[in-house]
């Protein structure tokens, strides 16, 4: 017998759509950032940096949006919704990639997580605001 088991993943023309908004809305608080999309494997769908962002700040994005495809959370929701074990907060933190700070988020469509979203570059607060702008824009949730 076989089993088929579908996944959705983010389209590249979304992923386009959703790093060029991101970037929008940090040009229009003054902010640079680097923008990343993974699809729901924590895939590499999208990605791009504005001049004079910072440098270190490409593989956070990236982990970011990895780590939020990964568990279908913010990242900035991590440690509360993990945190309080032990084991799984030393364990999951000694892991390559996982970020557990704010600006990381999933990317659902109606309700089915089809990516992730990573901005790094300016404040927790920026980087969320930027990725939210990106969601609006693809029309997710």
């Amino acid at each position: 017998m076989t089993v088929a088991v579908g996944q959705s993943v983010i389209s590249a023309e979304a992923a386009a759509v959703a790093v060029k908004a991101a970037v929008a809305h940090a040009e229009s608080i003054g902010v640079r950032i680097n923008v990343a999309v993974s699809d729901s494997g924590g895939n590499l769908a999208g990605f791009l940096r504005m001049p004079g962002a910072f440098i270190q700040s490409i593989d956070i994005a990236i982990d970011k949006a990895y780590t939020a495809a990964g568990f279908g959370f913010s990242t900035k929701d991590w440690m509360k919704l993990i945190g309080h074990d032990e084991g799984m907060k030393f364990g999951f933190s000694a892991r390559p990639r996982l970020v557990v700070f704010g600006g990381g988020l999933p990317i659902r469509v109606k309700g089915e997580l089809i990516g992730g979203i990573g901005v790094s570059g300016a404040s927790e607060a920026q980087d969320e605001e930027c990725a939210r702008a990106a969601l609006t824009a693809i029309g997710a949730e």
